[in-house]
């Protein structure tokens, strides 16, 4: 079973930046692009556990600030020629409010 969380202010979060999310014992990084798309993955890169939402975003990925490893927000996966993928989930933007889809 799943539900929607009310986590942040679209506002709060800015343009090709970041915001963390606590959920239990994780970090959920929840990504605004220059179009105002919003996507939220886990906050660890896959390689090292480097904190993604302190990486550079561009177009629908981020680097992270590690070892600049791209990880799409799309999808999780780390460009080619690294190898790895971190966890996505749901979002939606109501009433200027970013929501996350969290399993119970």
């Amino acid at each position: 079973m799943s539900r929607w969380v009310k986590v942040v202010l679209l506002e709060d979060i800015p343009k090709l930046g970041a915001r963390v999310v606590k959920n239990k014992d994780s970090e959920i990084g929840v990504f605004r692009l220059e179009d105002d798309r919003i996507f939220a993955i886990n906050n660890q890169c896959p390689h090292k556990g480097g904190p993604l939402s302190q990486g550079i975003v561009y177009g629908d990925k981020v680097a992270c600030p590690l070892h600049s490893w791209k990880i799409s927000l799309v999808d999780g996966k780390a460009e080619a020629p690294d190898v790895g993928q971190t966890a996505c989930f749901n979002t939606k933007v109501e009433d200027g409010f970013v929501y996350l889809e969290l399993k119970d």
